[in-house]
């Protein structure tokens, strides 16, 4: 029986070049597939603060028609008789009065309560709403914050001031719900625009 032995000196694996060679293609394919998934994340968070906007623009349209074109937040969610339920406590042009007006049930007045509220003639107190499905407002996605800035000048060409920790910018007056931030999306529309 004859024994082989290996031989002495002789090297299993890849040499110096082929190492080289590996990385630099793996260093090629980074360069081309990291930069798309950036973008990838920038379109996404462009979509769903288009998303964001759109549903809360319509949740304070419906608010206006319901309640003789007076906008969300314009008045306080304060004063109403909910018996049974939890009353709003927001003030006009606070995001308690925003956030209660468009998440709990309401009256013609914009007084809110977390339940409709039958009264002792069979009435509902609060026959309008909830507009947002939600217990809060939802973060603007690019500036991941909920703050809202208000205005009541009733301009319908608002812009965003990008004020650091703000999210949203709205007018009570004329119903205008914005992102407030001027910075630009992966198409070059700023966001304010939007």
């Amino acid at each position: 029986m004859t024994t082989y032995y290996p031989m002495r000196g002789a090297q299993s694996g890849f040499t110096l070049v082929e190492r080289l060679i590996v990385a630099i293609i793996l260093a090629i394919l980074a360069a081309i597939v990291v930069p798309q998934f950036a973008a990838s994340t920038n379109d996404a968070r462009a979509s769903a603060l288009r998303s964001n906007i759109s549903n809360i623009r319509g949740a304070i349209d419906l608010y206006a028609q319901q309640h003789g074109g007076t906008f969300p937040a314009a008045v306080a969610s304060t004063g109403g008789t909910c018996t049974g339920g939890t009353a709003g406590t927001g003030a006009a042009d606070t995001v308690a009065a925003l956030t209660e007006q468009l998440t709990r049930y309401s009256n013609a007045s914009g007084q809110t309560c977390s339940i409709q509220d039958i009264g002792g003639d069979g009435s509902i107190e609060f026959p309008f709403g909830p507009y947002v499905k939600s217990d809060s407002l939802p973060a603007n996605p690019v500036t991941d914050t909920a703050a809202v800035k208000f205005e009541s000048t009733g301009d319908l060409a608002m812009r965003a001031q990008a004020t650091p920790g703000l999210g949203w910018r709205y007018d009570t007056t004329s119903g205008k719900f914005i992102a407030d931030d001027d910075s630009l999306d992966p198409s070059g529309v700023a966001y304010d625009t939007y």
